[in-house]
């Protein structure tokens, strides 16, 4: 099952996430000629990203709750990134799982934003190129669920959210930090927009938990079998029983007289 797509800025390759856990790296021209494989994560990969101005690297998100960057030509996994370890212990999700539903580039200040599916959170990276890393700078929390984020090179960041009230909010940098910026008459047009069709919004952005059903399911298969199997054997040894009664002092199997209890 695919779940993304992604294609290499110069159309050379066509990059498959899916939910096998890996993420293949083929000939566009020749899609059956297999370039890689980006091997590492262990869920389904639910996004892909090609980094517009590096071309040779590639962002992923799992239902590991990972964000991996990778040199895909050689399917070398160059960085990994562990969300749960930048969750507060005691928070309200520091136990649910979860997979990014979006990873958008701010290519101004090579910025990485990451949303993560029925959670209200929005992490915020800095890729570092040069050293091939990718760093963690912020952590954006809403009190709403999250629809949508994407970055938009001469404004910042814009948060498409659950709420009719305020539906888009956009934030900017100030002072190394992200920032939410005073409503303007473009943000001002846009929500208006939305609230008039919130319906139909709602109905097509508001599904909880996308990635739900996608998870690895896990049975104890060993523990029922053996359970059963012992069933069986005491079944048979009773059985062996009532067909060989006990012998008696003599050595040979005591009769019972009809009418005498067994």
């Amino acid at each position: 099952m695919l779940l993304d797509v992604a294609v290499s800025p110069d159309d050379r390759y066509v990059l498959t996430a899916d939910r096998d856990e890996k993420i293949r790296v083929s000939w566009a021209l020749a899609p059956h000629n297999i370039e890689s494989f980006c091997l590492g994560h262990t869920e389904f990969v639910s996004r892909i990203f090609v980094v517009p101005d590096h071309p040779e690297l590639l962002l992923s998100s799992s239902g590991d709750c990972t964000l991996r960057l990778w040199d895909y030509r050689r399917g070398q996994e160059l960085h990994c990134c562990h969300l749960t370890s930048l969750q507060e212990p005691a928070g309200p999700w520091s136990d649910k799982r979860f997979a990014a539903s979006r990873i958008s580039y701010w290519s101004r200040d090579s910025c990485v934003a990451l949303l993560c599916d029925s959670v209200p959170v929005v992490y915020v990276f800095h890729l570092d190129a040069p050293r091939r890393q990718l760093v963690y700078r912020q952590q954006l929390s809403f009190q709403h669920r999250v629809w949508d984020v994407a970055f938009e090179e001469s404004q910042g960041l814009w948060v498409l959210q659950d709420c009719r009230e305020a539906p888009l909010v956009l934030y900017g940098p100030v002072d190394g930090q992200w920032q939410p910026v005073p409503e303007n008459a473009a943000g001002k047009k846009v929500c208006a927009h939305l609230r008039g069709n919130w319906a139909m919004l709602e109905g097509s952005a508001g599904v909880d938990d996308v990635f739900s059903s996608l998870y690895k399911a896990t049975f104890d298969n060993v523990t029922t079998y053996l359970k059963k199997k012992e069933e069986r054997l005491q079944q048979q040894l009773r059985k062996k029983r009532h067909k060989n009664p006990s012998p008696g002092p003599n050595g040979q199997a005591k009769k019972v007289k009809s009418g005498e209890a067994s």
